[in-house]
C-alpha cells in the first residue's frame, strides 16, 4: 500500500472566523473523522498534501497531528471556485476491521487481438467503489483485456476482484470496449 506522510497541527478554536485565520496563514483547515475516537480539527499546507490529491494513485495518508500518528484516507476536498487552491479537506480514519468505502483506479492487463489489428481501447471507468477493511486495501484493481477482439467489450463482473474487497457497482456496467475503427468499416463495408 502506498502511504504519504503528512504532518499537520491541531487546531483548538474552529467555526467561520478560525478557519477564515487558517486560511489567512496559507494553511488548509482539516478534519479527521473516526469511529473509533472523535473527530479531530488541525490544519496542514498545500506543500504536505499535493502528492496525496493530484495523484491518480490510490494512496493512504500516514497522519502526523501534534506527535499522534495516525492513518486515514481521503474522504472528501473542497477547491476555491475562482483561484482553484484546497480550501478544506476532510480525512477518514482507517479503524483496524472496520469496513470502508474507497473508489480504487483500475488499470488494464495483457494485451488485445483486437488493438493489434487496427481497433481502438475505449476506457470508459477508471476507477471502481468498493468495500473492504483497511489490511485488505490494494493500490489498484486489474481488468485482463488479452481475449478481446474487435467489438467486445467487458464489463465490472470482469475485474480481477483479490480477496476480501466487494465490488459496489452493477457488474453488468461496461468497462472496456474494442471498438472498430471507420476504415476497417468501410473495408469490410467494400467487400460485401
Amino acid at each position: 500500500m502506498n502511504t504519504i506522510a503528512i504532518n499537520g497541527n491541531k487546531r483548538n478554536e474552529v467555526g467561520k472566523k478560525a478557519t477564515k485565520a487558517v486560511r489567512s496563514s496559507n494553511s488548509i483547515p482539516c478534519v479527521l473523522y473516526s469511529s473509533a475516537k472523535e473527530n479531530i480539527h488541525f490544519h496542514t499546507t498545500e506543500a504536505e498534501v499535493r502528492n496525496l490529491v493530484f495523484t491518480p494513485e490510490f494512496k493512504v495518508a500516514e497522519l502526523n497531528i501534534d506527535g499522534v500518528q495516525v492513518n486515514a484516507i481521503l474522504k472528501d476536498i473542497q477547491f476555491h471556485p475562482v483561484k482553484d487552491n484546497i480550501i478544506h479537506i476532510d480525512f477518514l480514519q482507517l479503524v483496524e476491521k472496520h469496513p470502508v468505502i474507497v473508489e480504487i483506479p483500475l488499470k488494464t492487463k495483457g494485451s488485445s487481438p483486437g488493438v493489434k489489428i487496427g481497433g481502438k481501447l475505449m476506457q470508459s471507468i477508471r476507477k471502481v467503489k468498493v468495500k473492504t477493511v483497511p489490511e485488505k486495501l490494494v493500490n489498484e484493481l486489474f481488468i485482463d483485456i488479452s481475449s478481446m477482439e474487435l467489438g467486445q467489450s467487458l464489463r465490472i463482473k470482469d475485474i480481477i476482484i483479490p480477496e476480501g474487497i466487494e465490488v459496489m457497482q452493477n457488474g453488468s456496467i461496461p468497462v472496456v470496449s474494442i471498438e472498430v475503427p471507420r476504415a476497417l468499416k468501410s473495408a469490410a463495408a467494400a467487400e460485401k
